[in-house]
């Protein structure tokens, strides 16, 4: 004799999809053994998901409604309620959520086996000529790497996958917990599969299931011009293949700047101090100084320059990134005192200052004549003389 379905959920044989939905909901709230450890109530749990099941499925509805049973025929309770343990919950989560999870998202599926693999980060020493210029660096990086014995399948042999027993292969179990608001649903990652929803009962002797191994491989790191401390060259693929042979991660080469002896970077921009004597930045003079990719030019010190003061070589600096330009070269000039002088070279000075003394007595005395002339006719014009 078919059973009947309706009286299992306590629902009119016309009842709606949603009066189904809220009777199950209601009965699963009750009879649920994480929450009614009775025997009786598990077996009546049992009828009411199966009832469920079937009532929700149009076709096995149907079935139920011409005098039939769609588990008799289809053979036992289907994809529905997993019983021992009462690990696969979705159904119930769906009937108590409206199929969301505890955590208000809707219903997760398995994750599976094979996984994007991670991202690398190696860091390498540049020096700026070779920030400047470009380089291709050999690296070596301990990485994941697809098992050669498996090809990532993680399997031995001609085995294979099998659904997780624990979580009936949803990836996850459900339990629930007592709280001062009742009863609360959680569902956290299967611990036996890890959220693949299947386990590998012989694994790969190599890679024992994982579908990859550790290995130190060498890469072709290209590094364009202009880079700076700090900066990251993405190379795509080129890190950890993922759990199960999955696609591979890509790999970041940091770069690290070394100090220069010459030149100090400012972005774009070199800095660097030339040293120039003090005659010849009072006569100018030109200088030969190196550039980090034009080799040597000349630079103009017109006279008088003074200490501090910079010239700037426009387009002599670094490459700037991406773009067909460059930054400048800044020379800040330092001017250089004799510190040992001899006899007559202490004597040419000797003569200079006196000159620079004669001229500035000449001009103050000059000075002072007009200053003496001015105020006798300033006086003279307010005396009526």
């Amino acid at each position: 004799m078919a059973r009947d379905y309706y009286a299992l959920l306590g629902v009119a044989r016309n009842a709606t999809d949603q009066e189904i939905k809220r009777a199950y909901r209601k009965l699963a709230r009750e009879l649920h053994p994480d929450v009614n450890p009775e025997p009786e109530a598990q077996e009546k749990f049992r009828e009411v998901s199966s009832a469920y099941e079937v009532l929700s499925d149009p076709e096995k509805r149907r079935i139920v409604d011409l005098g039939g049973d769609p588990l008799e025929s289809g053979g036992g309770m289907g994809g529905g309620f997993s019983g021992a343990g009462f690990g696969g919950l979705g159904d119930v989560f769906e009937a108590f959520f409206g199929g969301m999870n505890a955590s208000g998202g809707g219903a997760r599926k398995p994750r599976g086996r094979v996984q994007p693999g991670a991202d690398s980060l190696l860091r390498t020493r540049l020096s700026l000529q070779e920030c400047a210029v470009g380089v291709t660096k050999h690296l070596t990086v301990d990485t994941a790497i697809l098992c050669d014995l498996c090809q990532g399948a993680g399997t031995n042999g001609n085995s294979k996958p099998v659904r997780c027993e624990t979580c009936g292969g949803a990836g996850e179990v459900q339990t629930v917990q007592r709280s001062f608001l009742g009863q609360v649903m959680t569902s956290r990652p299967c611990p036996t599969c890890r959220g693949a929803g299947e386990t590998i009962p012989d694994p790969c002797r190599k890679c024992g299931g994982d579908g990859r191994v550790r290995s130190r491989r060498e890469i072709a790191a290209p590094i364009p011009a202009g880079v700076a401390n700090g900066m990251r060259v993405r190379l795509a693929a080129q890190g950890e293949v993922g759990p199960g042979g999955g696609p591979a991660g890509d790999l970041y080469v940091e770069i690290v700047e070394q100090p220069h002896d010459t030149f100090v970077r400012d972005g774009d921009d070199l800095h660097c101090t030339i040293r120039v004597p003090m005659v010849d930045a009072a006569l100018g003079t030109t200088v030969v100084i190196d550039t980090i990719l034009d080799g040597p030019v000349e630079l103009t010190i017109p006279a008088g320059t003074q200490p501090g003061e910079a010239s700037v070589l426009r387009g002599h600096g670094m490459p700037k990134l991406r773009a067909n330009s460059r930054g400048d070269l800044i020379a800040h000039l330092d001017i250089v005192v004799p510190t040992k002088l001899d006899a007559k070279q202490s004597d040419l000075l000797r003569k200079y200052k006196g000159m620079r003394v004669n001229e500035h007595t000449e001009v103050m005395t000059a000075q002072s004549e007009h200053n003496s002339g001015l105020f006798a006719r300033l006086r003279a014009s307010f005396s009526g003389r």
